[in-house]
């Protein structure tokens, strides 16, 4: 409960927010998206209790996810290579940080380019302190080491080797955990890009054999540690009795692993990690806020991860850079009609950079690439039929759409291999 005192204070303007990112799961793995293969009791009861967004979308593969989603801008504009974050990007930790917030990030950075890239790249981005961010606790900053079991993880600036029995996802969350306990008086934004569910598909410390050596039965665990580790940090907020100037997001990176495969409502989706297809880019996306997210809103409006930063800096107060690609989805969060996009747009040069980008706009229905090709995506979810003729007035008014959406936006991006070693 808040405290009422004499002088308002900056949490009484200010909410928390707490975004949080798993690594590589699709929306077909969780059931408030209508699975009963996997186990997400946490997260289900999160969007029953607050909204689920049923088209959201991010990048096919994580680099180019973290770097759209933590600075409001297509990849188009600012991604140039693997496992970098460019140096001159103003990310949504700087910004909060201006705005009055004690900022951490927790996780996975993935953004400095780490001793396992070739020199092209390595020790090309950002550090964690660099990009807006107070406090940190993550994996594969500078080094690269473990994730999992006996994890190898930079905690404020020190490489700390963790034990044998000590497992990376459990360590970054209590670390988060003590973040919140330590500024639940003040404004607090915590970005928890998440380890989990990323390959090695690994036994937890709940799966009944830690030996397994079963990659699908051990990710279906996974998936129940991530749901589970979210559902600390809900309750945390509860305990400390900041729930209810807390907001919790959460989303994925991109698609699930393309060895792993699942049935969703009776059909089988096998995963489409680093494609531009539903099953790359499709991703759950939960907002959870009592008292001010409307229960059980289910929405359709399309939503990118450009749109991140613009929303988490209109509910911190603070001015939205002109030129940012995303815009608000506060309006909805709080039940109201506010302005859906009608597009959404992906630029997506996968590694090794400058083989083949890929562009394409697309709605909750149609999709269509810089080369032509024009999908009707849920008649056609893997993109394998594209659509010779168009034979109906609602397929031409959206063609004529998403053509003038893909002249709006760059045909070419940027790449850090045009400049040399």
């Amino acid at each position: 409960m808040l405290l009422i005192v004499l002088v308002p204070t900056i949490a009484a303007e200010k909410p928390n927010i707490v975004l949080i990112m798993s690594d590589d799961v699709g929306y077909e793995c969780f059931g408030c998206y209508g699975s009963v293969q996997y186990r997400t009791p946490n997260l289900d009861r999160m969007a029953s209790q607050g909204i689920r967004f049923d088209h959201a979308y991010s990048q096919p593969l994580c680099t180019p996810s973290r770097v759209k989603v933590m600075t409001g801008l297509s990849n188009a504009r600012n991604y140039s290579a693997f496992s970098v974050l460019n140096r001159d990007q103003r990310t949504f930790g700087h910004m909060l940080q201006e705005a009055g917030y004690k900022t951490m990030v927790a996780g996975k950075w993935q953004l400095l380019g780490a001793e396992q890239y070739d020199d092209r790249f390595r020790g090309k981005g950002t550090w964690p302190a660099d990009a807006g961010f107070d406090n940190y606790c993550l994996w594969q900053v500078d080094l690269k080491g473990t994730r999992y079991w006996r994890p190898l993880l930079n905690v404020d600036g020190i490489n700390r080797q963790f034990g044998p029995e000590q497992f990376g996802p459990e360590v970054v969350t209590d670390y988060i955990l003590d973040f919140m306990e330590a500024n639940q008086d003040r404004p607090f934004f915590a970005y928890y890009p998440m380890i989990l569910v990323h390959s090695p598909f690994l036994p937890t410390p709940d799966s009944a054999d830690r030996n397994s050596k079963d990659n699908q039965l051990n990710f279906e665990d996974m998936v129940a540690y991530m749901d589970k580790m979210i559902g600390r940090i809900v309750r945390k907020t509860q305990e400390l009795g900041i729930d209810d100037r807390t907001l919790v997001l959460f989303t994925s990176d991109n698609g699930t692993h393309t060895s792993l495969s699942s049935t969703l409502r009776g059909r089988t989706i096998q995963g489409g990690k680093g494609r531009t297809t539903d099953a790359g880019n499709r991703v759950p996306f939960i907002g959870y806020w009592p008292g001010v997210i409307p229960v059980g809103q289910v929405s359709n409006d399309l939503i990118d991860f450009t749109d991140v930063l613009p929303s988490l800096l209109e509910l911190a107060g603070a001015s939205i850079p002109p030129k940012v690609d995303g815009r608000s989805f506060v309006p909805q969060l709080k039940g109201q009609a506010g302005n859906p996009r009608e597009w959404i747009f992906t630029y997506y040069n996968p590694p090794p950079e400058r083989t083949q980008p890929a562009r394409c706009a697309r709605d909750q229905r149609w999709k269509l690439y810089g080369d032509g090709r024009f999908f009707d995506v849920p008649k056609d979810p893997l993109e394998e039929h594209p659509l010779t003729t168009v034979d109906s007035d609602e397929a031409a008014a959206a063609k004529r759409k998403l053509e003038k959406a893909l002249a709006q936006m760059p045909e070419e991006g940027q790449s850090l291999l045009q400049f040399g070693p």
